[in-house]
């Protein structure tokens, strides 16, 4: 097996046994669809399997599971004695047989209690195993042992266990310093600020008004009063020039 798949295997286990309490031998529930693809593909599940999840395993069947195989008569002929290998486990259906799919289902509700994986090939029962909490699902892509990723309901359920552990933490150790005399109330809340001023660095610059000219026109008693305007003096050669430029002409 490869390394790469290997590191993946072992990664969804821990998170398995850690969050959910996974312990070995793990105890696969097996369909027969799982063993009819895996009697196509020349799979040896007692072998392959354990030695893919790298641990001991134990192969499970639900009597529901065996009387569905059992129906689909003998071009599966081969898969129903493969099944029949397995400890035929108590699912509650005894004697009134429903659907595999549904039987499966109801031995994992309540966040699985009892660590089971499923192995299975249908699609649509894979589908909705994903939407409950600790629940493996493992099929084969042709002669290839595959573990799904942990669905996003387990990882949600993980979340909110993490979540509630904390904050039971979080209480068992106030209380410690309360007994000890340690916690001040109110100390742990957040004072409230206090509105500041704006900060002067960010503030424009006040800008001087402009001054109005005094000699703008002003209306006063109906009358306009023209604005004054200075006399340009002309230096007496420039006009001395000027007036023999005139003569000339």
């Amino acid at each position: 097996m490869k390394i790469r798949r290997y590191k993946k295997v072992s990664k969804f286990l821990s998170f398995y046994k850690n969050s959910f309490g996974f312990k070995t031998p793990y105890q696969v529930l097996v369909d027969g669809t799982f063993c009819y693809a895996a009697l196509e593909n020349h799979i040896n599940i007692a072998n392959d399997i354990p030695r893919y999840l790298h641990d001991e395993v134990k192969f499970l069947t639900t009597y529901c599971a065996l009387i569905e195989t059992e129906e689909l008569g003998k071009q599966v002929g081969g898969a129903k004695v493969i099944q029949k290998q397995y400890a035929l486990h108590k699912c509650g259906h005894e004697g009134k047989a429903i659907p595999g799919d549904k039987c499966f289902l109801s031995m994992v509700k309540k966040k699985n209690p009892q660590h089971y994986i499923i192995a299975t090939q249908d699609k649509d029962l894979q589908k909705r195993l994903q939407r409950l909490p600790g629940v493996p699902v493992i099929y084969l892509n042709m002669k290839t042992p595959i573990l799904l990723p942990p669905s996003h309901a387990s990882e949600k359920a993980t979340q909110k266990q993490s979540n509630a552990v904390v904050q039971a933490q979080k209480t068992n150790i106030d209380l410690m310093k309360k007994q000890k005399g340690l916690l001040v109330e109110g100390a742990d809340k957040p004072k409230k600020r206090k509105l500041k001023g704006p900060n002067p660095l960010s503030c424009k610059k006040k800008q001087n008004p402009t001054k109005v000219d005094e000699s703008i026109n002003k209306v006063e008693d109906g009358k306009v009063e023209k604005r004054s305007r200075k006399k340009i003096r002309i230096p007496k050669h420039v006009k001395e020039l000027l007036i023999n430029n005139v003569n000339n002409q």
